[in-house]
């Protein structure tokens, strides 16, 4: 059988304290901005990549904003193990390489995720030592203004996305794949609480 070093042979650069860290959260509550803030922090931070059956746009850049395949492709990844997690969204497939993670543990990277619960939920069973971080708003009245001051879709919509939110909240909760739960009252606050939560888990 061959050995992880084998497979990835160690570079000068390469360290033992590999950590995969999920972050989750409602949209509307900040996590993308808390996740880049958390990726910047950090010298040997990586951004997993998605693989997607969706079509490219021409605002996509392939390997930066997903890597795009086609269903054949995919569900042979799916048959052969080859994803830590995977969602079918309104016919458009989405899904997180297993390979290329763990690779990346492998060279003692930090290695961050931005996926929903369901996900992370999928990704704990495979790799149960991965770090789950769940943003969260103030309040409910919060996050429904921050979704209207968003001003980019009907109320309808709105109300959509925040029934959804408080449905996923809960979720969360209610699930053991969170490890700490960061409320974005104050941005700059939260960012950096989610950043210190990921030092000391790397300290171990």
């Amino acid at each position: 059988m061959m050995t992880e070093t084998a497979r990835h042979p160690r570079l000068p650069t390469d360290t033992d304290n590999g950590l995969l860290v999920i972050i989750s959260g409602p949209s509307g509550v900040g996590k993308t901005t808390i996740t880049r803030g958390v990726e910047r922090s950090f010298a040997d931070s990586v951004f997993s990549v998605s693989v997607t059956t969706r079509a490219k746009t021409d605002a996509d850049v392939e390997g930066v904003d997903y890597r795009f395949i086609d269903d054949a492709t995919f569900d042979a990844m799916i048959e052969r193990d080859e994803l830590l997690e995977w969602a079918d969204v309104f016919g458009k497939k989405y899904g997180t390489p297993r390979a290329w993670v763990e690779e990346q543990l492998a060279r003692g990277r930090l290695v961050i995720l931005e996926i929903d619960v369901d996900g992370a939920r999928q990704v704990k069973e495979k790799l149960p030592d991965a770090l789950g971080v769940f943003i969260l708003p103030p309040s409910e009245e919060v996050l429904l203004e921050r979704l209207r001051a968003r001003k980019r879709e009907s109320e309808e919509q709105i109300q959509k996305r925040f029934a959804e939110a408080r449905r996923e909240i809960a979720e969360a909760k209610d699930s053991d794949v969170y490890d700490t739960f960061v409320v974005n009252d104050d941005l700059e606050r939260a960012m950096n609480e989610a950043v210190e939560t990921v030092r000391l888990a790397r300290r171990g």
